[in-house]
């Protein structure tokens, strides 16, 4: 054999192990699909895909392909028209808190008890989380099924230059229903050009009405998946109060007012206070031109009451064990103390866990803009959003309830019982 043939068939050699451990590391790097959905302003895509990219460097056996999938309703009708289809869907997805028992009767997600039984620090992790933001990824048994990742509730945001300029105290925020009810009325201008109060009435109107709920006396759900509570006669009542802010006392406009349009009224001035949710505080701030205040949703006759909202990190069933086990690692990261306190400061969403406010750059934001941690603040007071069995379906029919009674089509008593009656007949095969 001549020398030049030995050379060549060691270039080939070497090559070929080359090319062998090229390929043995490409098989070792698990790649997984993250499915998010935003509801809010600001840069969200731009903000979930660095941290793919920070995951990603730390991570070298694993890649995340971050996919954003739409609103939170679109998210979950993607993942259900591609495992329907015999797809596999994504591997982990942020899915709205309140779907999680239309997720597990679907057989969409799975229970996260073995991860956090056997990753060292789990359980302590979970301890940190704000109570009220576990109550929404609890079944009726009290197993885990998802990870608190972009919560919220609603809060009350005021023009604080507005209410100096009619002679309220701006650094007073309304306390009670009557209270902001006085106020509205100051602010608002007869000719139409200003709206004391803003409360969105779609997109999610079962959401901001449930604080008026809970402060009222009654929360629309318990601990049981199986049963709501729509038509007490303090839900009446506050139903009832919610209906006249626009209709008899024209502190609000008429009609249906719009989700996506309220934050841009409000930093527009053409609504001196809104409801929205606490998601949309940084765009707010960096949107508006004056002072801006932000306050717990007022009380009623049971004291302050909101709801928890946002999404939850949920692992799917369809993956590998490979690739949920990867999922579980991109979900303790995302979930991390120094993630949600970074994750708080660029979007305005509640840091889930306790010890992420104690960490910067979140300390120091609050010390400078108080208005980050109304939020967290108001978290002893909040109760577990509604999430039931079918419940898409029966979230929208206490929605359409409470539309109905807003737009003078039904009186709150009529609307409520005739809700209660359909959920009831919806959730009676699961009781």
């Amino acid at each position: 054999m001549s020398k030049r043939l030995v050379v060549l068939m060691t270039i080939i050699a070497v090559l070929a192990l080359g090319a062998a451990n090229l390929r043995t590391e490409a098989q070792s790097v698990v790649e997984i699909d993250f499915y998010y959905p935003t509801a809010v302003g600001g840069p969200i895509t731009q903000i979930i895909d660095e941290y793919a990219a920070q995951f990603n460097a730390a991570n070298p056996d694993i890649k995340v392909n971050a996919v954003y999938a739409g609103g939170y309703d679109e998210i979950y009708k993607a993942v259900q028209t591609q495992i329907s289809g015999g797809g596999t869907g994504p591997d982990v997805a942020i899915f709205l808190s309140v779907d999680l028992f239309s997720l597990i009767e679907n057989d969409f997600i799975i229970p996260l008890t073995d991860f956090i039984e056997k990753t060292e620090g789990a359980k302590e992790a979970i301890a940190d989380f704000f109570p009220a933001f576990m109550l929404n990824t609890l079944d009726e048994f009290g197993v885990i099924w998802g990870i608190p990742f972009q919560r919220s509730t609603p809060v009350m945001y005021y023009n604080k230059d507005l209410f100096r300029e009619v002679g309220l105290d701006p650094d007073v925020a309304p306390k009670t229903w009557q209270d902001m009810l006085e106020a509205a009325k100051k602010l608002t201008l007869p000719d139409g050009s200003r709206w004391g109060l803003m409360i969105p009435s779609d997109g999610f109107p079962y959401w901001l009405f449930q604080g008026f709920a809970i402060s009222s006396g009654k929360n629309l759900v318990e601990a049981s998946p199986t049963e709501v509570f729509f038509n007490t006669p303090s839900t009446v009542e506050a139903l009832e109060f919610f209906a006249s802010l626009s209709r008899t006392h024209k502190v609000m406009p008429e009609g249906i007012i719009k989700w996506g349009d309220t934050p841009a009224a409000f930093t527009s001035g053409q609504a001196a206070i809104i409801y929205h949710t606490t998601g949309s505080l940084t765009n707010i701030l960096r949107n508006a031109n004056f002072e801006v205040g932000v306050g717990f949703l007022p009380q009623g006759k049971a004291g302050y009451g909101a709801p928890t909202g946002g999404g939850n990190l949920h692992i799917l069933k369809t993956s590998s064990p490979v690739e949920q086990a990867a999922a579980w690692r991109w979900i303790q990261f995302l979930s991390s103390p120094e993630i949600q306190a970074d994750w708080g400061v660029k979007t305005g969403y509640v840091a889930a866990r306790q010890s992420a406010w104690e960490l910067e750059p979140l300390k120091s934001l609050v010390r400078e803009k108080p208005q980050y941690a109304v939020a967290r603040d108001q978290l002893p007071f909040a109760q577990k959003e509604l999430s039931t069995y079918r419940g898409l379906d029966v979230r929208q029919i206490f929605g359409k309830a409470v539309q109905a009674v807003i737009t003078g089509e039904k009186d709150a008593k009529t609307a409520l019982d005739e809700a209660q009656a359909a959920a009831d007949q919806l959730l009676a095969p699961y009781r």
